[in-house]
C-alpha cells in the first residue's frame, strides 16, 4: 500500500504518472517531446507533494526521515559495518607463504648454456605455513563477534538517542510556534488599541500619559513578535539538520497535538534493573567487556608457540665445476620463536587494562542509565502537574481576566495600566501554558527513550 505517508503518496503518484507516459509513447498517443514535459510535471508533482508533508510534518513522518537521512545515523550504520567486516578478518587463517628462489650463481662462469632446467644454478621452490596453537583463532572470532555485538547496540543506541533528539526539536518547533501565533496576536491587539486611543486622545477622552504608556507596550509586544519569529526559525533549522532537509527548512511545520498528561504518572519498580539491562548503550558495554575479555585470554594465548612448518623443492644442474651430476630433492622444516628477549608480558598487561577499563565504563554507563530514569520520571511527575494546573482552569481564568479589563477600559470603567497588567498576565499566562505543554512532552520524550529500550 502506499499511503503510509505524504512522501510515500508522492512517489506513487509520480511512478503513476511516467508509466501513464511512456504507455502512452509506446502506443504512438504522444510525441517524444511530450514525454519530457510530463517528465517535468512528475518532479513538479513530487515537489508539491514534498513540500505539502513538510508544511504539515507530524512527528511519524519526521522519525520516518530521520531514519533515512539523518548523518549520525548513517556514521553509525558505517561503523556497524566496519565491524561485521573485522568479524570476517576474524574468521580468516594465516595465508601460506610461497618463495621462489635462485642462488648459486657462479658470476665468472655463468649460468651456463641450454634451457631453464639446464642452466647451473640452484633453484628453490618452497612454502611456509604457520599454524596457529591455543585456539587464538577460535578466540579472535569470539571477541570480533563480540564487537560486532556491540556495533549492533551501538546503532540502537544511537537510534535511541536521535529519536529523543528528534522529539525534543519536534516539541521545540511547535513551542516556538505557538509562541509565534501568541505574540503576533497580542501585537496585533496592541496595534488596534493604538489607533483606538489615538482616536480617544483626539476626542479628548485619555491623557497623552495614557497613549504613551500603550505605545511603550505595543513596541514591546512587536518586538516580542519579532524575537518569537526568530526563535521559529532556529527551531526549524534544528529540526532540518536531524531528519536532514536543511535546505527545506523555512517550510517545516510541527502538527502533531501536545500529548495528554495522565493521571498516573511512572513509578521505579522492581523491573527498573532489567530496563536497564535491555537499554542498547548498557548492552554495547556489556557485549565489549564479553569482547576485551576474550581478547585478554587471546594475549595470554600468545605464550603458546604457533609453530611454521615449510616444505622445498630444489633442482639443481650439473655445472662444469660440479660433476657430481644433476638431480631434484626436497626438504622439510619447522621453527617455533624462542621467548628469549620477551614473553608477551606487555601485551598481556595491556589486555588486563583494557578489560578492567571496560568493565569500568559498564559499571558507569549503568550507574548514568539509572539516573537518567529516576530523572526522567522525576522530571515527569513535575511537568504533568505543571500542564494539569493549567488544564484546570489557569489560563481559562486568565482569559476571562483579561476579556473583562477589555471590556471594562472599552466603557471607561478601568483605567490604562489595568488594562496593560491584563494584558501581560494574559501573555505571560499563554507562553507558560505552551511552556508547560512541551516540557511535558519532551519529559515524557525522556521517559519514553529511558524506560523503553530500542529492540
Amino acid at each position: 500500500m502506499c499511503v503510509k505517508s505524504a512522501m510515500h503518496v508522492a512517489t506513487c503518484a509520480s511512478r503513476s504518472l511516467q508509466g501513464f507516459l511512456v504507455l502512452a509513447l509506446l502506443i504512438g498517443v504522444l510525441p517524444p517531446s511530450a514525454l519530457a514535459q510530463g517528465a517535468a510535471a512528475a518532479k513538479a508533482e513530487i515537489a508539491s507533494f514534498a513540500l505539502s508533508a513538510l508544511s504539515a510534518l507530524s512527528l511519524a513522518d519526521a522519525e520516518r526521515l530521520m531514519l533515512e537521512r539523518n548523518r549520525e545515523l548513517q556514521a553509525a550504520r558505517r561503523a556497524r559495518e566496519a565491524a561485521r567486516a573485522d568479524s570476517m578478518v576474524a574468521a580468516q587463517g594465516v595465508n601460506p607463504v610461497l618463495t621462489l628462489q635462485t642462488f648459486n650463481i657462479n658470476p665468472r662462469l655463468g649460468i651456463g648454456a641450454g634451457g631453464p632446467r639446464d642452466k647451473t644454478v640452484d633453484t628453490t621452490v618452497r612454502i611456509d605455513q604457520i599454524i596457529e596453537r591455543g585456539e587464538k583463532r577460535e578466540l579472535r572470532v569470539a571477541a570480533a563477534g563480540r564487537l560486532e555485538a556491540a556495533s549492533d547496540a551501538d546503532f540502537l543506541a544511537a537510534r535511541r538517542q536521535q529519536q529523543l533528539v528528534l522529539r525534543i526539536a519536534y516539541y521545540e518547533l511547535a513551542l516556538a510556534q505557538e509562541k509565534t501565533l501568541v505574540l503576533a496576536d497580542t501585537a496585533g491587539l496592541f496595534g488596534k488599541s493604538l489607533e483606538a486611543a489615538e482616536r480617544r486622545l483626539n476626542a479628548g477622552d485619555i491623557a497623552r500619559a495614557d497613549l504613551a504608556r500603550l505605545r511603550v507596550d505595543a513596541l514591546r509586544a512587536g518586538n516580542d513578535a519579532r524575537a518569537a519569529e526568530a526563535d521559529l526559525a532556529r527551531s526549524q533549522l534544528a529540526l532540518a539538520y536531524i531528519v536532514g532537509l536543511e535546505g527545506d527548512a523555512a517550510t517545516l511545520r510541527a502538527t502533531d497535538a501536545w500529548p495528554q498528561a495522565d493521571a498516573a504518572a511512572p513509578v521505579a519498580t522492581a523491573a527498573t534493573a532489567e530496563l536497564i539491562d535491555r537499554r542498547p548503550d548498557v548492552r554495547a558495554a556489556q557485549a565489549r567487556v564479553e569482547a576485551l575479555e576474550r581478547s585478554r585470554e587471546l594475549a595470554r594465548r600468545l605464550r603458546t608457540r604457533d609453530v611454521s612448518v615449510g616444505a622445498q623443492f630444489e633442482h639443481w644442474p650439473q655445472s662444469a665445476g660440479n660433476q657430481q651430476g644433476s638431480g631434484n630433492s626436497v626438504g622439510f622444516a619447522v621453527s617455533v620463536p624462542l621467548f628469549v628477549r620477551h614473553a608477551y608480558g606487555g601485551e598481556i598487561r595491556r589486555a588486563e587494562v583494557e578489560y578492567d577499563a571496560a568493565r569500568d565504563a559498564l559499571a558507569r554507563i549503568r550507574a548514568q542509565a539509572a539516573g537518567e530514569f529516576a530523572r526522567a520520571a522525576s522530571d515527569l511527575h513535575a511537568a504533568s502537574d505543571r500542564v494539569r494546573r493549567y488544564q484546570g482552569g489557569l489560563l481559562e481564568e486568565a482569559r476571562r481576566s483579561a476579556e473583562a479589563a477589555e471590556y471594562a477600559y472599552r466603557n471607561g470603567a478601568l483605567g490604562i495600566m489595568d488594562l496593560l497588567d491584563a494584558r501581560r498576565t494574559l501573555r505571560a499566562t499563554q507562553i507558560d501554558s505552551a511552556q508547560a505543554r512541551a516540557d511535558h512532552a519532551k519529559a515524557l520524550a525522556a521517559w519514553n527513550a529511558s524506560a523503553t529500550p530500542t529492540e
